[in-house]
């Protein structure tokens, strides 16, 4: 008997998202593409760390209508009841016919800090605005407009291009005109540095506005500023819209290097979210996008080479090489962002491919270079980037922590958002939560993990070399040892049982794993081993840093007691180790309101020196010593 030929696979498909909180969208995608790619070339934000390899399992998505099998990593995310529900890893879904499918909504802002340690400052930005009442021409005075306006202001060797002049001409025909009929040429002359920006009729000098951004691998934050009175007027931020091309920057490299297409989409996000911002700034500031001249920005130099459409290949690659330290007469154009068309833009510098713009902004803020104490700036992410002050050196290097302290390698780790725990005490016999929202713990965030495995070395569930302990083990609270579990062949210990059972699965129990233990110790083996070097450098000691400064969003949330407890950080005084908070939004703050400013944070290029610490022949031998927890 003749077998009949298999019917042909569609070439295209089509796709109904339903995404929580928002419209349904359908698409049309190549049949056999994965749900996460038909979402990613479509705009519809999954969530995602792991830029879609299917280690970090967030991207969960369910099909509704339609058949797509399981997959080998899917039972790892979901129970038996979810996978029968239709519940699906979306990087590891295949649509190969029709479907309909729902999008669990994406937290697009977490918890975040948006202020940090800073200086004061003497006002002075880049940015003036100039009230001039410029002389009207006669046939015994033919200068042209531009001619008039650059004898007004003396002090001041203008660059000027067409557009201003256009501007200059269109606000002297267009000026009032006084009571008794003469010409009024009062105009206000827009300058950034010696750039002529534009010309506006009238005296509106009172109104010049800045937004300093934060371009986080993870987070943005945008304040706008009144740089009249050097005040903030607004602040907002939300999560990184790359996010779904992976949660740290060499997953991001990684995309661009192996899709010719990546790097134009990773830019267009980029400006996507800073013109998010920006626009919500100036609505809560009552402000119009036109009235804002100048944008200053700090962030990594991935993230900077990303904004800006520069291929980041070379940086991730030894020997790790940067397009440019700085990039100057840049737009805000250039970084997407829609404020007054001829808007200027300051990027920080970059120190190097590791220790960006972003790091520069912080020891701008934090003054690292201005006191002769010993102190740390401690930049705690996926990348990990350090700063030692001592005396009058500074040393600087970059420590590869990972992504546990985003949660992306953890199992039941997420980002700092309603639901996340971040912080945990243990007693001799319960566990008590703290939970961002006071809701439901539904994950762990970065802190929150730092909090639960300090406390559970302390209570001595875990061991010095970061093993966790038998339920059987002698001394152990019974409350205690009914959390210590398996979960397949693994042991983990649950932080809290799903409707407070604890006879449930404990494979849908929030719950810590030996592997995500190993995970934190990578990352503060990476960190510690840093700073001990740097310090070793310069002749010191733990003994001798007289102040710890936790930077950025994670270093704001971290309890200074876990960081010592696992080795983290330096064993000092917890008064001495500072949360700094956004000390890159700070810098960034700076760079608007002081020219003065801008100029430290270029000498710093020259002052700090970088150590490479791939180049150390003992960097792994190091490392291995600091995995151990302190005991």
């Amino acid at each position: 008997m003749t077998a009949l030929p298999e019917p042909p696979t569609p070439e295209r498909v089509r796709i109904r998202f339903d995404p929580d909180g928002a419209r349904p969208r359908e698409v049309r995608a190549p049949a056999g593409a994965t749900l996460f790619d038909a979402a990613s070339w479509n705009g519809i934000a999954v969530d995602s760390t792991c830029g879609g390899h299917g280690t970090c399992r967030k991207c969960r998505m369910r099909v509704v209508e339609g058949d797509v099998p399981v997959s080998r990593l899917d039972p790892r995310a979901f129970g038996p009841e979810e996978l029968r529900a239709g519940w699906r890893l979306a990087c590891r879904a295949r649509a190969e016919q029709d479907l309909r499918v729902e999008v669990p909504a994406l937290v697009t802002r977490p918890k975040a800090a948006t202020v940090g340690v800073g200086r004061q400052v003497i006002l002075r930005p880049a940015l003036q605005k100039r009230c001039l009442t410029l002389p009207e021409p006669t046939l015994a005075d033919q200068r042209t407009d531009l001619e008039r306006l650059r004898d007004a202001l003396p002090d001041l060797e203008l660059r000027v291009d067409l557009p201003a002049i256009r501007s200059l001409s269109r606000a002297l025909r267009s000026a009032d005109h006084t009571p008794d009929h003469t010409p009024d040429h009062t105009v206000t002359a827009v300058v950034v540095d010696d750039v002529l920006v534009d010309v506006e009729p009238g005296d509106t000098s009172g109104r010049l506005f800045g937004i300093a951004f934060d371009l986080g691998t993870t987070t943005v934050v945008a304040t706008l500023l009144d740089l009249a009175t050097g005040t903030p007027v607004a602040v907002a931020s939300r999560l990184n819209p790359q996010q779904s091309h992976g949660a740290d920057v060499i997953t991001r490299i990684s995309a661009t290097m192996t899709d010719p297409a990546a790097l134009d989409r990773l830019t267009a996000l980029a400006h996507e979210g800073l013109d998010q911002l920006a626009g919500e700034v100036c609505a809560d500031g009552g402000v119009d996008r036109g009235e804002v001249y100048e944008i200053a920005l700090a962030g990594n130099a991935t993230m900077t080479h990303l904004a800006l459409g520069v291929d980041p290949e070379p940086l991730g690659v030894a020997p790790f090489v940067m397009a440019s330290r700085s990039f100057d007469d840049l737009a805000a154009a250039d970084l997407g962002v829609r404020v007054h068309p001829r808007a200027r833009a300051y990027v920080f510098p970059a120190l190097g491919a590791y220790v960006g713009g972003d790091i520069v902004a912080g020891a701008l803020a934090s003054g690292m270079d201005r006191d002769r104490r010993v102190r740390l700036f401690i930049d705690i992410g996926t990348n990990c980037e350090i700063i030692l002050a001592a005396g009058d050196r500074l040393l600087a290097t970059a420590a590869p922590a990972g992504p546990a302290f985003e949660g992306a390698a953890i199992r039941c780790g997420m980002r700092a958002a309603p639901g996340a725990v971040e912080g945990v005490k243990i007693s001799d016999d319960d566990v008590v939560l703290q939970v961002i929202g006071d809701v439901e713990p539904v994950g762990l965030a970065g802190s929150g993990l730092v909090d639960a495995v300090a406390a559970m070395v302390a209570a001595g569930l875990v061991d010095a070399s970061g093993r966790l302990i038998a339920a059987d083990a002698p001394g152990v609270p019974p409350g205690l040892a009914a959390r210590l579990r398996q979960v397949g062949q693994e042991r983990v210990f649950v932080l809290h049982f799903r409707g407070d059972d604890p006879a449930g699965d404990p494979a849908e129990a929030l719950y810590l794993s030996q592997r995500d233990i190993r995970e934190l110790q990578f990352a503060k083996a990476a960190i510690s081993t840093g700073w001990q070097l740097l310090l070793e450098e310069q002749g010191l000691t733990a003994a001798d840093v007289a102040q710890v400064l936790l930077a950025g969003s994670f270093g704001s949330y971290l309890g200074p007691a876990a960081a010592v407890r696992i080795g983290l950080v330096p064993d000092v005084a917890l008064l001495r180790i500072v949360s700094a908070g956004n000390v890159a939004g700070e810098g960034a703050k700076m760079a608007l309101l002081s020219m003065r400013e801008r100029a430290a944070a270029q000498a710093l290029l020259e002052e700090v020196h970088y150590v490479e610490l791939s180049d150390r022949a003992d960097f792994n031998d190091r490392f291995v010593e600091r995995l151990a927890f302190p005991v």
